[in-house]
């Protein structure tokens, strides 16, 4: 692969990480607050690939007097052909460019134990009815705190279905760190009026109630509050899959 191939890949790349900074496509990949390296990492390489046209064709002018002269004195050598398997590097920027790789859903989590972590502190709680929780702020107050700033009020959370092997539902988002190769499941077991039917990886509003009730991830062991469900509606996938209330 010569320099002006290798250019125009950078150039493409960037434009891809522009691309996917300026729209939501970059949720499916980082956590929300990297967007602005996201944007920034896609401009370098543009201007990377712009300063490597440059130079390169400075150094073809620089030395074409030398290389027609040399022409001249000797025959000229047969040249060198790149590999063309080189190309090959090619195709993960094809594959990001055209196809968005889907959220990790319940196959990710019901082979992943929970990673819920204790909170640092539990802010006070808005007087909303119902009150609105992210599922990793519902299950670290659920566990840790036990229910102290949860009950007498109603809850809503919003996450996917996923079904362990004997077939009970819990409520999940996954909780990332850094980007979607760190991300991690938070559960939530449902109970009460549960929909008798239910999908995988369906997106659910839940309204309920705080409950004592907990069980044990059968993958890790670790700690999974319950929720008494009183109402469960089917809502589309948000644009950010992502829980990042765990590290904030």
């Amino acid at each position: 692969m010569n320099r002006q191939a290798q250019s125009a890949v950078l150039f493409l790349l960037g434009a891809s990480l522009l691309h996917a900074g300026t729209t939501d496509l970059y949720l499916r990949y980082v956590k929300q607050g990297l967007r602005p390296l996201v944007l920034v990492s896609g401009a370098v390489l543009i201007a990377a690939a712009v300063a490597t046209v440059w130079y390169e064709r400075k150094r073809v002018q620089r030395h074409k007097g030398r290389a027609d002269e040399a022409t001249h004195a000797h025959p000229e050598p047969h040249p060198h052909r790149e590999p063309r398997v080189a190309w090959l590097l090619v195709l993960p920027l094809f594959a990001l460019i055209l196809v968005a790789p889907p959220a990790l859903g319940s196959y990710s989590a019901t082979r992943t134990g929970t990673a819920l972590q204790e909170p640092l502190a539990y802010p006070a709680l808005p007087a909303a009815d119902p009150l609105r929780l992210s599922v990793v702020d519902y299950a670290g107050r659920a566990v840790y705190d036990h229910g102290r700033t949860l009950r007498d009020r109603r809850v809503q959370l919003t996450g996917f279905l996923a079904l362990d092997r004997d077939g009970a539902p819990y409520l999940v988002r996954m909780a990332l760190n850094c980007c979607a190769a760190d991300a991690q499941p938070v559960k939530v077991a449902l109970t009460g009026q549960v929909p008798p039917v239910l999908q995988p990886d369906t997106w659910l509003r839940i309204t309920g109630t705080y409950t004592p009730r907990r069980t044990e991830d059968p993958v890790n062991g670790g700690p999974i509050p319950f929720i008494e469900v009183t109402e469960a509606k089917p809502v589309a996938a948000p644009t950010d899959p992502y829980d990042e209330s765990w590290n904030n």
